[in-house]
């Protein structure tokens, strides 16, 4: 569902969004109808979080390009998609991970054949949203005398690259909540050898 913001803070919309029995709230953020950043809340409560929604986490986006200028592009279905989480290695990571494949229901509907990819390298996730096209060839077997049958991924779209900023425990809360994860620019990007999720 798509609200507009108007004049609400986003814990009142977390709030709001809790006691209408919503799973996430995802914020987009824009600067010249480019979309560059987004936080996702998870508001469900959870005997982990001590009865609590959460976590929180901030995203920077970028290389935005929508559905239409995917080229070659393909029309999404109502299926829910498989999900296929690549590269989340650290402790940091697995939460991460575990975070994003909340946003999905778990019971992936395999006869649409689409998959939500979220591939971490170098801290940099890539999000993809793809479909399994099978084609028959030209070449026929010599084991049964039928046609060979081709796999390829037709690409569905959108595509954005994020990269986390925060991580919070609860739903957002800026004055009392407590942060799990910080990107500290000047002290963590030390090295380009060294990565966090």
């Amino acid at each position: 569902f798509y609200y507009p913001r108007k004049s609400y803070s986003v814990k009142e919309i977390c709030t709001f969004g809790s006691n209408r029995k919503f799973t996430h709230l995802i914020v987009l953020s824009e600067k010249s109808k480019v979309c560059n950043g987004m936080l996702i809340s998870h508001l469900r409560p959870s005997t982990a979080a001590n009865g609590l929604g959460g976590p929180t986490a901030f995203f920077k986006v970028s290389n935005v390009i929508p559905s239409t200028d995917v080229p070659n592009n393909g029309a999404p279905t109502n299926h829910v998609p498989e999900l296929n989480l690549h590269g989340f290695t650290t402790r940091l990571g697995h939460r991460a991970g575990r975070f994003l494949g909340s946003l999905f229901p778990h019971n992936a509907q395999f006869q649409g054949r689409q998959v939500a990819t979220f591939h971490n390298q170098r801290d940099f996730i890539f999000v993809r949203h793809h479909r399994y096209v099978f084609e028959e060839g030209r070449e026929i077997s010599k084991e049964n005398g039928k046609k060979k049958t081709k796999a390829r991924l037709q690409e569905l779209g959108p595509r954005f690259t994020m990269k986390m900023r925060w991580l919070q425990e609860g739903t957002f809360d800026t004055q009392f909540g407590e942060y799990e994860w910080f990107h500290k620019r000047k002290e963590m990007d030390t090295t380009r050898r060294k990565f966090h999720m």
